[in-house]
């Protein structure tokens, strides 16, 4: 499992579950893709597992995906097959192509970007499967489990599902404000699909708490949040989910993959994040106890 997954849990444990699906840097060897090496590492969410590996010292068991998110994609719906990628006929099933297969983006990555395919092949129906079998449902198999083991012992679970997102992504949607005529642009963004995966006092919390640190926050834009937080969460069972979105721009280069001088500023500021979050399952389930 070395090349697929790692589980961190705290001594300690609170109701509470961080993921990193899209920060992983092993390219199995049957990826064979055409693009470069370069181009599929621009698409990882770089330093996010670094980032949050302190999340068991706060109560938070913490899954992180190896594998790369090029190779096959753990917050993509299983589903979500791209027929422009397909070798022949898919033999196992109905799928289901989103928009975000469209784009080229879906379960199997097609494109790093318009105009750079990642193939110069198509793929067969087995390798497809066997990167499901192998990679994406262990993935899902363990966050799954930790999320309902959290849930079982306490009767509430708080799932923060961890990603980053471009600079130029945040800064060519809408803005969340101006100041004069400059367009302040988002430093976070907050999804849980429109209210449905969590409830309006967690994100709320959690929105205010990032305001507080002095950055700007969206909820559900230009990110509602995709897979892993719709599948795993029911927010009147008590089971909430939420995607977070960090701009890259906040602490790394793009251009050269590297951490910039921001980087331990960013890295402090979620360790108090996350101690906000560790309190917050305390104090409700404290109210939980009370009633």
């Amino acid at each position: 499992m070395k090349d697929i997954l790692s589980i961190s849990k705290p001594e300690e444990a609170l109701p509470l579950v961080f993921d990193s699906p899209h920060s992983g840097s092993f390219y199995p060897k049957d990826f064979k893709y055409a693009c470069t090496k370069a181009d599929l590492e621009r698409t990882e969410d770089k330093f996010v597992d670094d980032i949050f590996e302190n999340a068991p010292d706060y109560g938070a068991a913490f899954l992180c995906a190896k594998f790369a998110r090029s190779y096959i994609d753990a917050n993509r719906a299983v589903d979500d097959i791209d027929p422009m990628l397909l070798e022949g006929e898919w033999p196992f099933g109905e799928i289901k192509p989103t928009p975000r297969s469209a784009s080229g983006i879906g379960l199997l990555r097609r494109l790093i970007k318009p105009g750079t395919p990642v193939y110069d092949r198509d793929l067969s129906a087995e390798e497809v499967a066997k990167r499901i079998k192998k990679y994406y449902a262990p993935y899902h198999q363990a966050l799954m489990e930790l999320i309902e083991e959290a849930h079982y012992n306490f009767g509430q679970s708080w799932h923060i599902n961890c990603h980053s997102m471009p600079a130029n992504t945040a800064t060519t949607k809408r803005a969340i404000g101006f100041v004069g005529h400059k367009p302040i642009t988002p430093d976070f963004v907050l999804g849980n699909r429109d209210g449905t995966t969590c409830g309006p006092d967690f994100i709320r919390a959690l929105k205010e708490c990032l305001e507080d640190m002095g950055y700007n926050v969206a909820i559900n834009d230009p990110f509602k949040g995709v897979e892993l937080v719709e599948r795993y969460s029911s927010p009147l069972a008590g089971r909430h989910s939420v995607q977070l979105e960090i701009n890259k721009g906040l602490y790394m280069d793009e251009k050269t993959g590297k951490k910039n001088k921001n980087y331990k500023k960013l890295k402090g500021d979620m360790e108090k994040f996350m101690a906000f979050i560790a309190d917050y399952a305390k104090g409700n389930l404290r109210a939980l106890a009370a009633d």
